[in-house]
């Protein structure tokens, strides 16, 4: 493990925690679709899905631009949320109790991820690295979209449906 000795490097070790944590998304996301019984949830993800993909490619520029490979590194945390959400489509429930509880997953991803992306576009921007700050933000704002949308379904009626 290599020492951190600046905010470059800090920043380069979030890129590549994000990277890792968009590679898992990826592989999740198809398993939340197809366990998503609400049609305009089960959309969403699809969606969401191609959103993460560009995403995880404006990493690998970011990765050009700053001149590092993304390495390795594997996101821990998002490993535990994707796990927590497995738990959650394993769960003997209704489905509209399992679609309200996908969103509450999902949401939890987006709040992570608009976290990390959150600071790391900081980073860039301290850092002089515009090119990257806008490619992070650009993500950033894909990704607080796709949090206000599942939040719309959730509090639109997929919540009430699952109180019946």
């Amino acid at each position: 493990m290599t020492k951190l000795k600046n905010l470059e490097d800090l920043f380069h070790h979030e890129i590549k925690d994000l990277y890792s944590a968009e590679k898992q998304l990826i592989q999740a996301l198809p398993k939340m679709a197809q366990t998503a019984t609400d049609p305009k949830l089960k959309e969403q993800f699809e969606q969401h899905l191609e959103e993460t993909k560009a995403q995880k490619e404006r990493i690998e520029k970011v990765c050009e631009i700053l001149g590092i490979s993304a390495g390795r590194m594997k996101c821990e945390a998002m490993e535990g949320l994707i796990k927590e959400g497995q738990e959650l489509i394993a769960e003997d429930a209704d489905p509209e109790v399992k679609d309200a509880g996908l969103i509450a997953s999902a949401q939890r991803i987006e709040h992570y991820e608009i976290s990390g992306y959150g600071t790391a576009a900081h980073y860039a921007e301290r850092l002089g690295q515009k090119e990257a700050f806008e490619l992070l933000n650009e993500t950033l704002k894909e990704e607080q979209t796709a949090d206000t949308k599942l939040n719309k379904l959730a509090k639109g009626y997929i919540n009430q449906k699952a109180m019946q």
